[in-house]
């Protein structure tokens, strides 16, 4: 078996949407640089994502210098949308969290109700420093979180996605499978390990990071949609229902948290601390 590496990073600049790969990121304190910054709302500030409208899968977001982004979906013109000024903020909601938020351009959320048919409006995290606490459960004084569902990164490994297809195929929908990994969104993908290893980890190195484990992440419908297609299957909730509950999850990957700051690249040593 090769050493354990880094094999991908994944950045969302827009929660929910499609993301890019770099081939190296900046870890700050509250995610990968760039990531989950904006997020689209419910003209009453509750977050939206695919678990509601699963034709986000099909918007693609591209970073623009000074954290803008380029939304564009098949078949309509693109939308350039820059960062707003952050001397307006609003209050939204993500999960049970209350954030204050910087309402984008009119045109933007009129971009985005047009492809969803239904109004939504756009946010960006303007100081993710200060807007929003980790859970108190699993952070240390001072850390905060992105728009993420919870935490600052969320890690996958090739190898345990391989053992979840190998069951999939023996179930009653192997005609849904084999599954790729952006059904699970992930930050960054690991190679080299055994499958579900990562259940077993508390702290890791990825290059010159160090990252604290903090809980495995329970999946929800978002894992069923193809992210080609928008369209919803049984799997791999299915699957992990059998295979992969812990309580009242169903779990693939694992939560983390940066104990430092810096940049990590494709190819940068995983190495388990504890």
């Amino acid at each position: 078996m090769p050493k354990p590496s880094l094999r991908s990073i994944r950045v969302h600049p827009l929660k929910s949407v499609q993301g890019y790969a770099p081939t190296e990121a900046v870890v700050e304190p509250w995610g990968l640089a760039g990531d989950r910054r904006w997020m689209a709302v419910e003209p009453d500030g509750r977050y939206v994502t695919q678990r509601h409208q699963p034709r986000l899968a099909l918007v693609a977001a591209e970073p623009q210098p000074g954290g803008g982004l380029r939304l564009s979906v098949p078949g309509r013109r693109p939308l350039t949308v820059s960062v707003p000024d952050s001397a307006h903020t609003v209050p939204v909601e993500v999960w049970h969290d209350q954030v204050e938020a910087v309402p984008a351009a009119a045109s933007a959320s009129d971009w985005l109700s047009d492809w969803l048919d239904t109004e939504i409006r756009l946010v960006h995290l303007d100081d993710p420093a200060s807007r929003r606490p980790l859970d108190p459960e699993f952070a240390r004084p001072g850390e905060t979180v992105s728009f993420a569902d919870g935490f600052p990164l969320l890690l996958a490994a090739l190898s345990s996605l391989d053992a979840l297809n190998s069951l999939i195929e023996q179930g009653d929908h192997a005609d849904e499978g084999p599954l790729p990994m952006n059904r699970f969104r992930p930050n960054v993908v690991v190679d080299g390990t055994a499958p579900w290893a990562e259940d077993d980890w508390s702290r890791i190195a990825i290059g010159e990071v160090t990252f604290r484990v903090a809980k495995p992440c329970g999946r929800c419908v978002v894992t069923t949609t193809d992210q080609r297609t928008a369209e919803r299957g049984k799997e791999p909730l299915r699957t992990l229902a059998r295979h992969r509950r812990f309580g009242d999850q169903l779990v693939f990957g694992q939560n983390l948290v940066p104990e430092n700051t810096g940049t990590i690249r494709i190819g940068d040593p995983l190495e388990i601390l504890e």
